[in-house]
């Protein structure tokens, strides 16, 4: 019974702040992706890192966005009693649903907001197709 109840009530119980418990723990970006005819554009808000934090990678289709950094400092005049900022990391991959020119990539930061452009390829881009028209011959007749 004891079992039963410790497994309904779960580990966390009396310390209800443990859901936000993240010291050491790795975080997920909020990350928009939006669909351009000439590229597409990565937007991921990654407060608190600096971009020489971040590592941008493209290979065989995915981009994979991973972070880390240490803020722990020494204090020298007191005792941390609870230190959750000491660090922070993230690892999130992208497949992308289309060939891109990852050698003419960009990326830019600012704010705590990372953008990465990825220009498509150009078997990606849409292509217009012109339809050729053929112009009745006098006295021949258009086939039905």
């Amino acid at each position: 019974m004891d079992a039963a109840v410790a497994n309904l009530l779960g580990e966390n119980f009396g310390r209800p702040f443990a859901a936000f418990d993240t010291s050491g723990a790795r975080q997920d970006v909020a990350v928009d992706i939006l669909q351009t005819d000439d590229e597409l554009v990565f937007r991921a808000a990654v407060p608190g890192f600096a971009p020489e934090d971040i590592n941008l990678v493209v290979l065989n289709g995915v981009l994979s966005l991973k972070g880390e950094h240490q803020v722990a400092e020494p204090h020298s005049s007191g005792q941390y009693l609870r230190q959750e900022m000491s660090v922070a990391a993230f690892d999130r991959s992208f497949e992308l649903p289309f060939a891109v020119q990852a050698d003419k990539a960009q990326a830019e930061f600012e704010h705590g907001i990372l953008t990465v452009r990825l220009p498509k390829a150009d078997e990606a881009r849409p292509t217009q197709i012109k339809i050729a028209v053929q112009k009745p011959v006098e006295g021949q007749k258009l086939s039905d």
